[in-house]
């Protein structure tokens, strides 16, 4: 944190009691979350023209809210629900029964989710800016901590009582002189990948042509070959709920690290690169691809980890293998350590670790508070967590889960007078639950139909 020195002619643009900075998942959970009560002021910041984050910009999958495995969990709700509800109203929303390793996913029409995220933040009350960037945190003459943005209207600033850093790159955290582990430093940092839409795919023809297996098979060969110069030997090409299309997440882009611009913009740069070179391979490779063509990009490279900020507690892989709910857990997890990253041999692959029997953790309230934080929390993949956790517990739904958990606190901080280090998680959890959430270990269920959501899975 510095002082700005003509910190006193930024003009003060407004005062607020809870400001929530980056509209991702856990941001836009996080904002909604804050304005249940209807107590208290709330503004969500966001550098890009739509909210969303992930959920928008480059994934159509809402992986997290169930555990892998043929006895699936449901372990994520409250909240998080009423997005699916919302985007299932409309039929845009289906299940695909444990998907890649990672459990059931709910595949979802990204373009329509922000506007799902765009009504229920306006429905809440939020007061909400998008193309506004955090540049400075900064401390007036009088010692008051203001928060320092730009959009094309210049710069300006913005005093509050709580701030939730939601920013993916714990923006707030860095600025504000808390302490972070960033990617890299202790182990390996996880790859990045752009993600690509194809249309005009025959979806018939690619089952009766062998399907997933056939097309892994294909991608071996063709990278251990080099004919078309791929990063890796298998990936995802799914269904979406577009009639035809199809998502990926194929790419993958390793040591270049996205804090640094000039690498950012090298890895932007290939993950095009490698997007096209994929198109040749499915086109001349994969039934029913033939006649495809890319139609969308993600907005960005898709960014995995940066800075994992220091918290009160720290989730590490020993507490996801342990399969324990803590005492002052504020949600759940059962997805594996799904760890993209460069092996031993130099090859691009994707690690996994499953929860041993199938189980579920607790992931405690202090990974979301800043070591001694008084009025500041974290939500989205820049919690505490070491990396192989992080690899686990880096899910939507689950940072989801971390914006309702991290709105309700800021809340009940206000409500009474706490600092948020020292909140009563108890009357926390008795709020969450109020909502919905899950923070007991749930029974299992089975289902087969992919418009299962309101008959198995969320029946009204």
């Amino acid at each position: 944190m510095v002082t700005l020195v003509n910190l006193k002619h930024i003009p003060l643009f407004a005062e607020t009691d809870i400001l929530v900075i980056g509209a991702g998942s856990a941001g836009c959970l996080a904002a909604i979350a804050a304005r249940q009560s209807k107590k208290y002021k709330v503004m969500l910041i966001e550098r890009y023209g739509f909210p969303g984050g992930s959920s928008t910009q480059m994934l159509d999958t809402f992986y997290g809210f169930f555990t892998p495995g043929e006895a699936p969990k449901k372990i994520v709700a409250g909240l998080p629900d009423q997005i699916v509800d919302e985007l299932n109203k409309t039929g845009d929303i289906f299940l695909r029964p444990n998907t890649y390793g990672a459990g059931t996913g709910v595949n979802y029409n990204p373009e329509r989710l922000k506007y799902v995220w765009d009504q229920k933040i306006i429905a809440a009350g939020v007061r909400y800016l998008l193309h506004t960037s955090l540049v400075e945190v900064a401390k007036e003459e009088d010692g008051r901590e203001v928060c320092v943005f730009w959009n094309k209207g210049g710069f300006f600033k913005i005093r509050s009582k709580r701030i939730i850093d939601a920013s993916g790159d714990a923006d707030y955290c860095h600025h504000a002189g808390f302490s972070y582990e960033t990617a890299g430093e202790l182990d390996p940092a996880q790859s990045l990948t752009t993600t690509f839409r194809m249309s005009n795919v025959d979806l018939d023809k690619f089952e009766s042509g062998g399907g997933k297996k056939t097309l892994n098979e294909k991608m071996r060969i063709a990278y251990e070959t080099g004919q078309y110069s791929l990063p890796r030997k298998e990936g995802s090409a799914h269904e979406m709920c577009q009639k035809g299309c199809i998502s990926t997440v194929a790419v993958k882009v390793g040591d270049l690290h996205p804090l640094m611009i000039e690498e950012l913009t090298l890895a932007e740069i290939e993950g095009r690169n490698q997007a096209f070179n994929y198109e040749a391979f499915f086109r001349n490779e994969v039934a029913g691809y033939d006649s495809a063509k890319i139609i969308g990009l993600s907005h960005q490279i898709g960014v995995r980890e940066t800075r994992r900020v220091y918290g009160e507690e720290r989730l590490t892989k020993e507490a996801c293998m342990s399969g324990i709910i803590p005492s002052n857990a504020i949600f759940l997890c059962g997805a594996p350590i799904e760890d993209h990253r460069k092996g031993k041999n130099g090859e691009d692959e994707t690690y996994w670790q499953y929860i041993p029997n199938g189980g579920v953790y607790g992931v405690p309230y202090g990974t979301i508070v800043p070591r001694k934080s008084e009025k500041v929390w974290v939500a989205g993949r820049c919690f505490s967590a070491t990396h192989d956790a992080h690899a686990s517990c880096r899910s939507m739904a689950q940072t989801m889960s971390m914006g309702q958990a991290a709105g309700l606190a800021a809340v009940l901080s206000l409500d009474l007078d706490m600092p948020a280090h020292a909140l009563d998680t108890l009357k926390l959890q008795d709020n969450l639950k109020a909502t919905g959430a899950i923070l007991e270990e749930p029974r299992s269920f089975a289902f087969t139909d992919r418009d299962s959501w309101d008959k198995n899975i969320n029946p009204k």
